[in-house]
């Protein structure tokens, strides 16, 4: 019988514990919205994505004039005021050409193309069209794109995430005096992805010409998920 009462002693103290611990978990009545807001950052840095390709008869022939093109190509970068660390080589190949001899023939190789591609990343904004153009007046054939960016992108999204709060703040007021209840302190917020990728520019560039170069503003936005208690 002892043991009986016992046993009914623990069942019942580990069904009040786990009523109790259930009891803990039930959320709290929330009021979750999402705000949002944006910034407009003028980028102040650029990133230039160029080289030399050329072809020639063999691999050998095709790769050593790419070298002495590229052997040209830095030393201007770094005339035109881009650092050796801002430098870098983006891709380096060697490709056969082929072409069918006859109709339904076998692929016959006619040549080699080698190709050296850098990018650059230009820190003054104002130097972005004179690079450009020192890139294509040392030999440079390819030029890939722009792309425009804020080194400083977290910093500049600040203002925007304060913002952001208050967007979510607003809308969760309506939602409380629409349902006839009070808001109170937020219990749980959360960022989402912010600011938006750079967009490549690609263009033909002329060595004759001064490249036109526009950079606007980058719009960087922010989105926050609020959980706001309501209180009685």
């Amino acid at each position: 019988m002892m043991i009986r009462r016992t046993t009914a002693a623990a069942f019942a103290a580990m069904l009040a514990t786990s009523v109790a611990a259930s009891a803990q978990t039930v959320p709290p009545p929330m009021i979750s919205v999402s705000g949002e807001a944006q910034v407009s950052v003028a980028p102040d840095l650029a990133q230039v994505d160029g080289g030399v390709t050329t072809e020639a008869k063999t691999a050998r022939e095709a790769s050593e004039a790419n070298n002495r093109a590229m052997a040209a190509l830095l030393p201007a970068l770094k005339s035109a005021g881009v650092a050796e660390a801002d430098i870098q080589t983006s891709r380096l190949s060697l490709f056969p050409q082929s072409t069918q001899a006859r109709p339904n023939g076998p692929m016959q190789i006619t040549g080699y193309r080698a190709s050296n591609r850098v990018t650059v990343r230009i820190r003054d904004m104002a130097k972005v069209a004179s690079t450009i153009d020192a890139l294509v007046t040392a030999g440079a054939n390819e030029i890939g794109g722009i792309n425009f960016m804020v080194s400083k992108e977290s910093k500049a999204l600040d203002e925007a995430r304060v913002r952001a709060l208050e967007d979510a703040h607003r809308k969760a007021e309506i939602y409380a005096k629409a349902a006839n209840v009070r808001l109170g302190t937020p219990v749980r917020i959360s960022e989402e992805g912010h600011g938006a990728p750079p967009v490549p520019m690609r263009a033909t560039f002329k060595a004759d010409a001064a490249t036109p170069i526009s950079p606007g503003e980058e719009i960087l936005r922010v989105s926050v998920n609020v959980s706001y208690e309501i209180v009685k």
